[in-house]
């Protein structure tokens, strides 16, 4: 088994959209028309991210989700304004197989831990938004990247996986959009730091930054946005994924 590579997909108002270190969102299409791409391309898993939900204040779009969750083929993560168990159950029952909690692990950790104990930790995916303070150094951040914690990164992975965590979703927050290539140091910062899953996003410009993160950071999957969505130096829109020789010929 050749480890996971994940596309990522940011979702708007109801559009794709692709950010530049958490901003500048870009409008990129139609989500469902990109599942279906994806599925074509028979990609490992797929991350959506609704990142306004939670700094709005909003619930999931849960008809929304359940029209993406019908047309893929492939496992489903989901996380934005997941405030609860019962959203949290909800977006199980209209498709999804993991949910992703970002704010809520700082927020509310009784809740995170109670989704874990109820909907099982092979179910809960906890967001780890890294901000660098200074070289080695990285805190934790929620709310799209608003909202510094204080907490640095390490311990808030210890925590999320204390409460119950089967994977981490890691994400450079001044990487994302760059496509400069993984920030390793974190990855490794991270990945040593715990025994559950993580998964490195953040960066990613090419094969063999998607490698890296694993070979090198020791994530156990790589992570993307930009680099599936947008072609050439002029970033064209173009939805791409690797064929599973080529994702195999990475790992050996």
């Amino acid at each position: 088994m050749i480890p996971r590579i994940l596309p990522v997909l940011l979702l708007e108002d109801g559009g794709l959209v692709k950010t530049t270190r958490f901003g500048s969102p870009r409008y990129v299409g139609d989500p469902i028309n990109a599942v279906r791409i994806f599925n074509d391309k028979q990609a490992d898993e797929l991350v959506l991210l609704d990142i306004q939900a939670t700094v709005e204040g909003r619930s999931p779009d849960l008809e929304a989700i359940e029209s993406i969750a019908s047309e893929a083929f492939m496992p489903l993560a989901y996380g934005g304004g997941v405030r609860d168990l019962p959203t949290a159950t909800a977006l199980i029952q209209v498709g999804i197989e993991k949910v992703v909690v970002n704010a809520l692990a700082d927020e509310e950790p009784d809740e995170v831990r109670r989704i874990a104990d109820r909907l099982g930790s092979s179910t809960l995916v906890v967001g780890l938004d890294a901000f660098r303070v200074a070289p080695g150094t990285y805190e934790a951040t929620t709310r799209n990247g608003k909202h510094r914690t204080g907490v640095d990164i390490r311990r808030r992975a210890q925590e999320a996986q204390a409460l119950g965590a089967g994977e981490l979703f890691l994400n450079a927050i001044d990487r994302d959009g760059t496509m400069e290539g993984y920030d390793l140091d974190l990855v490794r910062l991270v990945t040593s730091a715990v025994d559950v899953p993580v998964v490195a996003c953040g960066g990613a410009g090419s094969m063999q930054d998607l490698a890296a993160a694993v070979i090198e950071g020791g994530a156990a999957a790589a992570a993307a946005g930009s680099f599936f969505v947008f072609h050439g130096r002029h970033r064209a829109v173009l939805i791409t994924y690797p064929p599973y020789a080529e994702r195999a010929a990475l790992f050996r």
